[in-house]
């Protein structure tokens, strides 16, 4: 099939515990964009519980397909491809959405089309600002990933840096949960933050001679503070602990930037709605002399939009996915070369 501007791609996304549709135009025109999350559900458990998150997918799955098409105002006769996200992620979560786009595909006709949650955050950047000029540098920094990337041309990455133990995400979890602010971490550290001294703590910064990460290490150091001071102020530790977090983000990212010679930094994946990060991440950058690139908040969670818009791109580029594809909890991005600084 002939893949261009009036190609309409329906996406699903069912990775963690969103389960999202959306139908693009063109790899860019988002006509609809439908989220719903079990987060809630997962709140009493501190995190998110695998096979509560595939029984919400379930039931949460046809509606969220059939409201999509409905706000985008497209027949399904209108969907030229049905794109998934085959993973990363929880496999049971995966099985729903890959199973849901198979069978639409059949019945519709269509291509099927496999998409890799880790290149769909890449595009979320350029679905919000096609102006963007590659190559740029990306960080995914998210609960599961903190990862910089140079995306040089469209199927072209090299993994310029990633975390070596927890990622970033997990890292606000886990104090959040020590200072018991509760569940997500990243947004309960974020308003807890706002009335702290982001000096009061001086907390490391890991492998500041590497574009590597590591937030163990900071994690351990907060935990470590608060049980010698047990009559720290929590905002303060919240600002200080945030503010260790978002100085390696940056700080690796520009270098990264410097170093490859990159037209911009895109941010993206959840950690990319924190306040300080957002405000830090767009200094960064004007400071720099580069194109910077901040989601809107919708775009930071995970979502269909982006998989519909990988989808179009792959769907040009490879054609359409077997019908035989699985889902691989532990896929990796497709790699063009290592790096060595």
């Amino acid at each position: 099939m002939t893949v261009d501007e009036s190609t309409v791609v329906l996406g699903l996304e069912t990775s963690c515990d969103e389960t999202a549709a959306s139908v693009v135009m063109g790899g860019s025109d988002v006509l609809s964009s439908v989220i719903n999350t079990s987060i809630e559900q997962h709140v009493p458990f501190g995190g998110v519980v695998p096979e509560i998150a595939s029984r919400a997918h379930v039931e949460l799955i046809a509606p969220v397909i059939a409201q999509a098409i409905e706000e985008s105002g497209v027949a399904d006769t209108r969907i030229d491809a049905v794109a998934a996200t085959v993973g990363p992620g929880l496999i049971g979560a995966l099985l729903v959405g890959v199973a849901a786009a198979k069978a639409l595909a059949l019945v519709w006709d269509v291509p099927f089309v496999g998409v890799n949650h880790l290149e769909a955050h890449l595009y979320a950047g350029l679905l919000e600002d096609p102006s963007l000029e590659l190559p740029l540098v990306v960080l995914l920094v998210s609960g599961g990933h903190t990862m910089l990337i140079e995306m040089s041309a469209h199927g072209q990455y090299r993994l310029l840096g990633e975390t070596i133990d927890d990622a970033a995400g997990e890292a606000f979890d886990k104090v959040a949960r020590f200072l018991g602010l509760g569940y997500p971490g990243g947004p309960a550290i974020d308003r807890e933050a706002q009335y702290g001294d982001p000096t009061a703590v001086a907390f490391p910064r890991a492998i500041p001679d590497s574009l590597n990460f590591s937030f163990s290490g900071l994690k351990t150091a907060v935990m470590n503070h608060v049980r010698k001071h047990p009559d720290s102020v929590t905002a303060d530790i919240a600002a200080s602990f945030q503010t260790a977090v978002v100085d390696s983000l940056v700080a690796k990212a520009r270098r990264a930037a410097r170093e490859v010679g990159a037209k911009g930094l895109v941010l993206g994946g959840g950690v990319a709605a924190n306040s300080l990060l957002r405000q830090r991440w767009a200094t960064a950058c004007d400071e720099d002399g580069i194109q910077a690139f901040v989601p809107s908040r919708a775009m930071c969670t995970d979502n269909a939009a982006m998989i519909a818009a990988a989808g179009w791109y792959r769907l040009k580029s490879d054609g359409p996915t077997s019908l035989d594809c699985g889902a691989y909890p532990g896929l990796r991005l497709p790699l063009v070369q290592s790096y060595t600084p």
